[in-house]
């Protein structure tokens, strides 16, 4: 989630995968120019049979009649491992879901699934990939010849990972008609279609970990998609089908229970909470302290306990021009107090990614045939999201208290400069969260976490439940701290305490 006074901006983050093997056909009725086909009925067993650089290979699945899959091997930001590009096209033909697929750098073979996206509403996986924790970034000094710089602290050491732009209308994923995605919940319904499809078609990520990951307005997303996922499974257990291996959630400075959102950006302004010494004025302080109560009985009572959209973006209002409004005349960083804001969404990087994914030569790479050009965050999906209130219509906490009631591993890791999506602001909402390990979490005291002797930030677990934070770190972890980031997520994916402790665990239940 990204807001100034003047405009909503979002960035967004990433999500996890398994796969199965499932008959396919070749569509006839959706194959866009450039798309070939393969002879007949016939079974693809591994993505290595995919090789084809220049046109696409279209794949169908039975249960998805309406959807196809289409996908080439690229030459694109990681040289030492299989890298895919492609589409998702929905509702036949009319909408079209682009993304990427990185091998794991490590063992590709055996090594669980990921997937990301990134927030906003409207923000493209591509700002997740080119500047945070993919195998390349955005080369900001000129120093490459083809624009980008290798990463070695990418999350693809030691997963494979998928970047997906959703919903349609961001980065390069665009409509035939004009169709669009409003509500979290639809777009549910379009990620669970892409990963049934793209991963029970290639057998070779069968009955892996599943791991949904992201960042900002993922906090929204990513409870809502593995809940949709979860309750696919329970039908398709019912019916006899395989499943997705549904594993874990990874949220990063995610936007979730919207209540402690404006006491946590107070928290940041007025207290030690994220700098030695705040940085607000005294006055300013106490006029949003004052303001508070008002804003979180107001949101509460129409945004949380029940929803009325006339009253709750009243209550909105309310709270951004009382409590979040005087923070833009800092000249902060919306998204790092510690830094200022420079360029667009505050960050240089952001526009030289759009300019490297506007090149000519990058999209033929890539096999874009999205019709305009590259836009880091839409601003009419943003605006159609803001229609229906989503970030507010339904608490993603409740998402989130099924989830874990249900075993599902959950990771909330937050960077402590964050403005936007604090840490302050998660760490009040997981204290209140309703679910049955809650006594158990909040008699855990924080303990250090370190990477190479030094202290990367606090962790706090309970269950299925872990929450960090990273020290120093801003909105985007694995922009700001990416040795740190690798190993807390390293350290996830092998089921691995993020700092290793003689104390027996307790059970949760």
């Amino acid at each position: 989630m990204f807001k100034t006074a003047a405009a909503l901006a979002w960035i967004a983050l990433g999500v996890v995968v398994s796969a199965q093997q499932v008959a396919f056909d070749v569509g006839a009725s959706i194959r866009p120019v450039g798309t070939v086909s393969l002879p007949g009925n016939v079974w693809t067993r591994y993505l290595a049979d995919i090789t084809s650089h220049d046109a696409f290979v279209a794949l169908r699945h039975p249960r998805f009649p309406a959807h196809q899959v289409r996908v080439k091997k690229s030459e694109f930001c990681d040289p030492t491992v299989n890298v895919y590009t492609g589409y998702l096209d929905v509702d036949e033909g009319a909408k079209h879901l682009f993304f990427y697929f990185f091998e794991s750098r490590r063992n590709p073979d055996s090594d669980d699934v990921m997937m990301w996206i990134n927030g906003g509403p409207g923000c493209s996986s591509s700002m997740g990939l080119l500047m945070e924790l993919g195998p390349c970034r955005i080369d900001m000094k000129n120093a490459s010849s083809n624009g980008t710089t290798w990463n070695p602290y990418s999350w693809n050491a030691e997963t494979n990972i998928l970047f997906l732009d959703q919903p349609v209308g961001v980065g390069f994923s665009y409509a035939e008609f004009g169709e669009t995605i409003e509500t979290t919940e639809d777009a549910a319904k379009n990620v669970h279609a892409f990963l049934t499809i793209f991963f029970e078609t290639f057998s070779q990520s069968k009955g892996r970990p599943l791991h949904l990951a992201g960042e900002s307005y993922a906090g929204r997303y990513l409870p809502a998609f593995a809940s949709y996922v979860y309750d696919q499974n329970q039908v398709a257990i019912e019916e006899g089908r395989d499943t997705l291996n549904l594993t874990s959630v990874l949220i990063g400075n995610g936007i979730v229970d919207i209540s402690m959102t404006w006491r946590g950006r107070y928290e940041v302004e007025c207290t030690t909470a994220s700098l030695e010494v705040p940085f607000q004025k005294i006055s300013t302080c106490v006029r949003q302290k004052t303001a508070l109560p008002r804003c979180e009985k107001a949101i509460r009572e129409s945004c949380v306990d029940i929803f009325d959209a006339i009253n709750c973006r009243a209550a909105v209002s309310f709270c951004e021009a009382e409590v979040s409004a005087y923070y833009e005349s800092s000249g902060r960083n919306f998204y790092d107090v510690n830094k200022p804001c420079l360029g667009d969404l505050c960050y240089l990087e952001v526009g030289a990614i759009k300019s490297y994914l506007d090149d000519p030569s990058v999209r033929a790479l890539l096999g874009v045939e999205s019709p305009g050009n590259f836009s880091s965050c839409s601003s009419d999906v943003g605006r159609g999201f803001n229609v229906h209130l989503d970030k507010y219509s339904v608490p993603s906490q409740f998402y989130i208290a099924g989830l874990l009631e249900r075993g599902v591993r959950t990771l909330i890791y937050s960077g402590t400069h964050d403005w936007q999506c604090s840490w302050p602001a998660t760490r009040l909402w997981l204290d209140k969260l309703e679910w049955t390990g809650a006594v158990l979490y909040k008699s855990q005291t924080f303990r250090d976490w370190t990477v190479d002797g030094h202290k990367a930030g606090e962790v706090r677990t309970a269950g299925p439940l872990t929450f960090a934070t990273v020290r120093g770190a801003g909105h985007m972890v694995p922009f700001d701290k990416p040795a740190e980031a690798q190993a807390m997520v390293s350290r996830w994916l092998a089921q691995e305490d993020l700092q290793p402790t003689e104390v027996p665990r307790m059970s949760y239940t």
